[in-house]
């Protein structure tokens, strides 16, 4: 292996995506990720949703208008975008994570499983892995949706109907971990141990410089 090849694989990173429904524990495993990797990026969101109590521009989402995203998705600038509930638009925006990426940095991002084919197609497999995150059932994930806050029956039906279409789509993902009731804790630190093993499979074996 010459040097210059050597320096290519160093400075490839990879895009973690975490996916799966709404319910499973996504929000918190990417909080205690947050904590734990220091080292890694965590890109912001674009989102035409209005903010949710606390919510500032610039923690989690940039919060745009539908007019704003329209345009940025004519100019090109998202890695992937999509319209998920109540017709809202979210997307990640392309530069800050190829950026990332091509100083062989990890950078874990949340997404809708429409975006994880297209983000695929663009970046390569090899640089993108999929961790899917799901409950047991849709009657256990039903009950701590309803724990959160109330939701009317339309739109706890539609949310049955993307567990259903998520569930089918899981075993296109690199890794399924499933989140029991009471174990988040352990699912947390089970997707810690995917990502940095798949980081540390980057490089070089010990011993071997080039």
């Amino acid at each position: 292996m010459s040097r210059t090849c050597y320096t290519e694989c160093r400075m490839s990173g990879k895009l973690f995506l975490i996916l799966g429904p709404s319910g499973s524990g996504k929000g918190t495993v990417i909080s205690y990720l947050r904590r734990n990797l220091t080292e890694a990026v965590f890109p912001l969101s674009c989102t035409t949703r209005e903010p949710r109590p606390r919510e500032r521009d610039g923690e989690v989402y940039h919060f745009i208008s539908k007019g704003e995203f329209r345009r940025r998705i004519d100019a090109g600038e998202f890695l992937e975008w999509a319209i998920v509930h109540n017709d809202n638009y979210y997307g990640t925006l392309k530069d800050p994570i190829m950026a990332s990426l091509d100083t062989g940095k990890m950078v874990i991002r949340e997404v809708d499983m429409q975006g994880v084919e297209s983000i695929r197609e663009l970046l390569g497999p090899e640089r993108v892995i999929a961790i899917f995150i799901t409950a047991p059932s849709w009657e256990t994930l039903k009950e701590r949706i309803l724990k959160r806050s109330s939701i009317p029956d339309a739109e706890l039906a539609h949310r049955k109907a993307s567990f259903e279409k998520e569930m089918a789509y899981s075993p296109q993902c690199d890794f399924v971990v499933t989140s029991l009731e009471g174990e988040i804790p352990k699912v947390c630190r089970e997707v810690e141990e995917i990502i940095r093993n798949e980081m540390a499979a980057e490089k070089p074996p010990m011993g071997e410089v080039y």
